[in-house]
């Protein structure tokens, strides 16, 4: 299910993944992705602490503390197409990183604080949520998973670090706060990741695939995105959160891919409801015969579009964004199958829909 948004200013949203200087230069191979202003949840692994509550239990270390707590788990991984960053995720040697890290890699070596290297094979990648897991191989004493916590607890103003290795600095450490929260990011493949975290502490190239970490020191993102005027730090990083990272790399580790339910259809906000706009063609939402707009108009300085159904409720629930409908059928798996009320020429019908894989 893909979406609409109303067109961002005329600034650079990137990847923040340092690219090799091969014929590119530093930064100018990080691809641009248009960022949308504005997952199912599944039991870690076992070797992985379940999630803790945000906020009042949290221990307000301060940043040399959680660095101290957390440097060791940070790691840079290079490819010999780039560099970027990632964590230990659990005591069998698995890494978190971004796709747009690893993606193309065929060879990669991860490098801990200590300096020493070791080689690493891909687990699987997820490219819908821009998340890699990596397997390295090295000795037990080295692994020290860090906590994931539960990105759902985070609220606007919570103190957060980075810890990562920009421009190939690695083991450095930046601070600041969430900036807002529910944010989405266009992934990879032009989906949309929702709920993603917005902060003010410093993200650059070769920040991709580092923890953003709360004030206990826990994971409540995986950094990938930047926005700014010049492509660095003078903008907002953006980081997918702890919850949506849990649930991928969950799946990826059972069977190296993560699936993700799919309607097929593009929609807008309007002040109707969630309009589609778009039916693609062979798509659940085009066999169930849900209708995509003829034609559009002026709503609040933006075109909206006209004749097609206006989504009113998902699966019994009432939706009002393109955001709340896509969470909704994140929360769902391929084959489900859930009914959509909609608003057709001024009725309400009910239409039940089979919901299938996501294409890749």
């Amino acid at each position: 299910m893909t979406s609409n948004s109303p067109r961002a200013p005329r600034t650079s949203v990137v990847l923040a993944i340092l690219v090799a200087a091969i014929g590119l230069g530093v930064g100018a191979g990080g691809t641009a992705f248009a960022l949308l202003d504005g997952g199912s949840s599944a039991a870690a692994p076992a070797t992985v602490t379940e999630p803790e509550t945000v906020g009042a239990a949290a221990e307000g270390l301060s940043p040399a503390e959680i660095y101290a707590r957390a440097d060791d788990s940070v790691v840079e991984i290079t490819t010999q197409a780039g560099q970027g960053s990632g964590f230990v995720y659990d005591e069998e040697g698995h890494v978190v990183t971004n796709e747009h890290v690893v993606s193309g890699a065929n060879s990669m070596e991860v490098r801990f604080a200590s300096g020493a290297t070791y080689p690493a094979t891909l687990v699987g990648t997820d490219t819908s949520t821009d998340i890699a897991v990596i397997d390295v191989d090295a000795p037990a004493s080295v692994l020290e998973p860090l906590r994931l916590g539960d990105s759902s607890a985070l609220r606007v103003g919570d103190g957060v670090v980075a810890i990562g290795s920009p421009f190939g600095l690695e083991g450095t450490l930046t601070s600041g706060i969430v900036s807002a929260l529910h944010r989405q990011m266009q992934a990879p493949n032009g989906f949309t990741i929702n709920d993603s975290i917005q902060t003010d502490a410093a993200i650059n190239h070769g920040n991709s695939g580092g923890p953003l970490l709360d004030g206990n020191g826990r994971v409540v993102g995986v950094n990938a995105q930047i926005r700014s005027d010049g492509g660095g730090s003078d903008g907002v990083g953006f980081a997918i959160p702890s919850n949506t990272v849990r649930s991928i790399a969950t799946q990826l580790l059972e069977s190296g891919r993560a699936a993700h339910a799919y309607l097929g259809v593009s929609l807008v906000t309007t002040e109707e409801g969630v309009a589609v706009e778009r039916v693609e063609p062979g798509t659940p939402a085009a066999e169930a015969g849900l209708r995509g707009a003829t034609g559009s108009t002026l709503e609040g300085g933006q075109q909206a579009p006209t004749g097609g159904d206006v989504i009113l409720e998902f699966d019994g629930k009432k939706v009002t964004s393109t955001a709340e409908l896509q969470s909704a059928v994140d929360a769902k798996q391929p084959g489900d199958e859930v009914s959509i009320t909609v608003l057709r020429g001024g009725d309400r019908k009910t239409i039940e829909v089979t919901l299938g894989t996501r294409p890749s």
